[in-house]
């Protein structure tokens, strides 16, 4: 594989369920800082935003209404970037209704998580009959999903799902590495599981904590796209703390280093083969 053919797509993930401003004041918690973040990083280099919403409490929550302002507001200001909304486990009640009540909205991308694993302090629990109904939505609503695995399994059960007919290939992974509780992140790791992936597939890394830099690099050979932002590590290096302009410059800096080019929204729109 020429790994510097194919431009690569870097996603920002920039809020997720867990930061705080008490773990780091530069959370974004309100549709306002999120879109703040989201413009300021696409003028960076960042093509996907992965987007959580948080209520006014600060807690995670998948109300549709914080989601159409965020998309809303995206929209009024003219930013093309890819929306990827989370359908994830921690958004509150376990239902598909409930978390796949923003999937009737003006967005292009969802996550969707083929399996269970363990978080830190809690399950992230997703049985058969959720990840079919949270798919058959999205696809009803011409949003593709992206499958986040947290562990080998979770592609297994992606193909699975290919053969029942649920999820359309080609697909597009994020293989999360290093969740307490799921696959470590390792190179041995992530090349077993990029080699693991259905024929014809698309895939994005996420690093976690201090994973990110050397997953991210190596997703950046291996001809992947990478995944940044403060869902996924609210230091910098050890001691700084990050924003998420400051995560998606460094990405910036390595593919450059790397010689690999960046995508702008609509090269990613190509590559991810979105309508």
């Amino acid at each position: 594989m020429n790994y510097r053919k194919e431009k690569l797509i870097i996603t920002v993930a920039l809020t997720g369920n867990v930061p705080t401003k008490e773990m780091n004041p530069h959370t974004p918690i309100t549709v306002e800082e999120i879109v703040d973040d989201i413009i300021k990083c696409k003028e960076i280099g960042a093509s996907v935003a992965h987007i959580h919403v948080r209520d006014k409490e600060g807690n995670p929550t998948c109300d549709r209404e914080l989601y159409k302002e965020v998309l809303d507001e995206l929209e009024k200001r003219s930013c093309d970037i890819i929306t990827q909304l989370s359908t994830g486990a921690r958004g509150g009640g376990n239902t598909s209704e409930w978390r796949g009540q923003m999937l009737d909205l003006n967005t292009e991308m969802a996550s969707l998580s083929t399996g269970s694993s363990n978080f830190a302090t809690q399950v992230n629990a997703n049985s058969f009959e959720l990840i079919e109904e949270l798919a058959n939505k999205m696809y009803s609503n011409n949003i593709k999903p992206e499958i986040e695995a947290f562990d080998l399994g979770m592609i297994d059960n992606a193909k699975y799902l290919i053969k029942k007919g649920v999820l359309k290939p080609p697909l597009q992974f994020n293989l999360v590495m290093n969740v307490r509780g799921s696959v470590s992140g390792t190179p041995r790791n992530l090349l077993h599981m990029v080699e693991s992936l259905p024929e014809g597939s698309t895939f994005t890394v996420s690093g976690i904590g201090p994973s990110q830099v050397p997953m991210l690099t190596m997703s950046i050979l291996l001809g992947g796209h990478t995944r940044t932002g403060l869902e996924d590590t609210i230091l910098y290096d050890k001691g700084i703390l990050a924003t998420n302009p400051m995560l998606v410059e460094r990405v910036v800096r390595i593919a450059k280093e790397l010689g690999r080019e960046v995508a702008i929204p609509n090269e990613a729109r190509m590559i991810l083969g979105l309508k």
